[in-house]
């Protein structure tokens, strides 16, 4: 039986909305005279909404949580942004008191929560290691033998004896993840400080993570990254609203959490605000996936023909264009990039008016949840014409699937065929 190392019971936590205090006692005086006056916070920044009225309001960043971590486990945690995600790690961490309910927590815990956590700016990179291992209630001789291993890991050798006051954010984060992954805590807990790192160390912190989880001790992180989750965990938490949805396999936590944030339309007017950028030459109007007669259909099953239909405007001439489509899953794993013109040397010479663009695609998609992102942008350059990120949203029915197509996508690992054909017809 695996030994419980982290106990939440009902916990919550909650925040009152006003002031807590300015930095000195001039700032609280003169706080205190504008709001006798009914002015505004003289000390409020641009566009900082005034909270110091609201006395006696609360937000609850997390409502009577209830969980157990065990030894060797890998625990992720998902949700929006405002679930609590951060507010549970700095509890675990007793960076933060609960409000209500109790953690217990069995074993030696190193946090990384934002970056330059429990960094002191003046001080070196090799001291800072030495801080920290004392922190965490190490000997000096047992920093001594794992000082190697952490620069190494952080990639900063030549800037070990420099203050890290002048280091990048990713020289932080490399430095910061390299201590708390290397000190041997029983418990690792990460929040989402691993996005600012570039894409190498990313890789080489989740094996780093695998490692320490695989030698029997915890992790716990947040992370926005899906299939991140999927790969590293072996439990995942769903947080909403401060409460705990669910805990369970992180597949299916996932997909719990996808359910929640799109909605499956085979159909959607865009708005002038859905265009992520462009410089207006493009306005998208509709997209739809639609069956031969060009009406909106309403389901997909598998291997069935999708057809997108795209309506736009050319608002101003454009001498050489194109367009891209791109499919992706719910996490953003891009599975069918294809254009308007495989030729580079070719081009779509746009006029103002009305267009419509139909993009056939042989389905060879597995059943499941997908998205479809659209572009255009000018030839030879890359200046976006315009950009929509999450055009629509669909499903792939079972409906049609037989044993032997499970099996096959068992064993490849390219999910469609990428068989497209374009058509851009000019309406008016």
């Amino acid at each position: 039986m695996s030994t419980t190392v982290i106990s939440v019971e009902n916990v919550s936590k909650y925040y009152r909305l006003g002031l807590i205090g300015g930095r000195t006692l001039h700032d609280d005086f003169e706080r205190w005279l504008a709001k006798v006056r009914g002015k505004p916070d003289p000390l409020l920044k641009i566009g900082q909404e005034d909270h110091g009225n609201r006395k006696g309001e609360y937000i609850w960043a997390l409502r009577e949580v209830r969980f157990d971590v065990h030894q060797g486990e890998v625990l992720g945690v998902i949700g929006r942004n405002g679930a609590g995600k951060s507010t549970l790690l700095k509890i675990l961490s007793r960076v933060t008191a609960p409000t209500s309910g109790q953690v217990k927590v069995k074993g030696r815990v190193a946090s990384l929560l934002e970056v330059g956590t429990g960094f002191h700016p003046e001080l070196t990179g090799r001291e800072n290691i030495y801080l920290n291992g004392a922190i965490l209630g190490m000997k000096s001789n047992e920093i001594n033998r794992k000082l190697d291993e952490i620069v190494d890991f952080a990639e900063i050798d030549k800037f070990i004896d420099t203050p890290v006051k002048r280091y990048s954010s990713g020289m932080y984060v490399r430095l910061a993840f390299s201590i708390a992954a290397h000190l041997e805590p029983e418990i690792l807990i990460v929040d989402e400080v691993l996005a600012v790192g570039d894409v190498s160390f990313q890789k080489k912190s989740a094996k780093k993570m695998r490692d320490v989880s695989t030698a029997g001790r915890t992790v716990v992180f947040v992370s926005h990254n899906l299939l991140l989750i999927r790969a590293m965990c072996t439990t995942c938490l769903l947080l909403e609203k401060g409460r705990l949805i669910t805990k369970g396999d992180p597949n299916s936590v996932v997909q719990e959490y996808l359910s929640t944030q799109y909605t499956t339309s085979l159909f959607r007017r865009i708005e002038e605000g859905d265009h992520a950028y462009g410089v207006g030459k493009v306005r998208v109007n509709t997209v739809a996936i639609v069956d031969e007669k060009g009406e909106v259909i309403k389901d997909i099953k598998y291997h069935q023909p999708i057809q997108v239909q795209i309506s736009l405007d050319v608002i101003s001439h454009v001498p050489a264009g194109k367009f891209s489509l791109c499919i992706m899953t719910m996490e953003d794993a891009r599975i069918i990039m294809t254009h308007s013109i495989d030729n580079d040397d070719d081009y779509h010479e746009l006029v103002p008016g009305r267009y419509v663009v139909n993009i056939q695609i042989f389905n060879g998609l597995k059943p499941g949840d997908y998205k479809l992102e659209f572009g255009g942008h000018y030839l030879p350059s890359t200046i976006s014409l315009c950009h929509i990120p999450d055009a629509l949203h669909f499903r792939i029915s079972e409906d049609g699937l037989t044993p032997g197509d499970r099996a096959a996508f068992c064993n490849r690992n390219s999910l469609v065929d990428g068989n497209c054909k374009w058509e851009l017809q000019f309406l008016t």
